[in-house]
């Protein structure tokens, strides 16, 4: 299956390619836009700017790669970012990203229970005298402790964390896997 964009898409694409002095350098703006238009950056996508620009998939792949913004595998319409850097984790960055595995029903790399949200962990996104913080989707949201996290989600509609998660280990927490091999070994 091949990709295309649509018609007010494509032309966004050509007024890009006019502003830069040859097609590559049109390259991460346009690879933004098919990833607006398509939530990821696939092959199908790739191969799609290679040939709208004059590159080679290998150079389009090394851009899509290079840089965390793109997404490689699909992902729910709304993306959450943790930062977990050292000032954000000097600041809670760590209960954040618990709290919002117990409370999306996933891990780093997954997907909420509602298929609302993706969750994912950044090395830094340069806010640390504001720390802890997210990105969701575009926008940052600073000074983070879980009652403001969970103003957030409730506003993007993410259902309350049930009450016997309230006190689990998080999702991706290596101690919850090891409990639960011991529980199961005990029954």
């Amino acid at each position: 299956m091949s990709f295309s964009l649509s018609t007010n898409h494509d032309q966004v694409v050509d007024e890009l390619i006019a502003r830069y002095p040859t097609k590559m350098a049109a390259c991460i703006p346009v690879l933004h836009l098919c990833q607006e238009q398509e939530g990821w950056v696939s092959p199908d996508i790739i191969q799609f700017v290679a040939d709208r620009l004059d590159m080679s998939t290998s150079q389009v792949k090394g851009v899509v790669t290079f840089y965390t913004m793109y997404h490689q595998e699909k992902v729910a319409p709304n993306v959450v970012w943790v930062c977990r850097t050292l000032s954000c984790d000097l600041r809670g960055a760590k209960t954040i990203q618990e709290h919002l595995e117990r409370r999306l029903g996933c891990g780093v790399g997954g997907t909420s229970r509602d298929g609302k949200v993706t969750l994912l962990k950044a090395e830094c996104l340069a806010a640390c005298g504001n720390a802890p913080m997210i990105q969701l989707n575009d926008e940052f949201h600073e000074h983070l402790d879980i009652a403001k996290l969970d103003r957030v989600l409730d506003e993007l509609g993410v259902a309350p964390m049930p009450a016997e998660l309230r006190t689990a280990p998080p999702v991706s927490s290596p101690s919850s896997a090891a409990t639960a091999a011991d529980q199961s070994e005990e029954e």
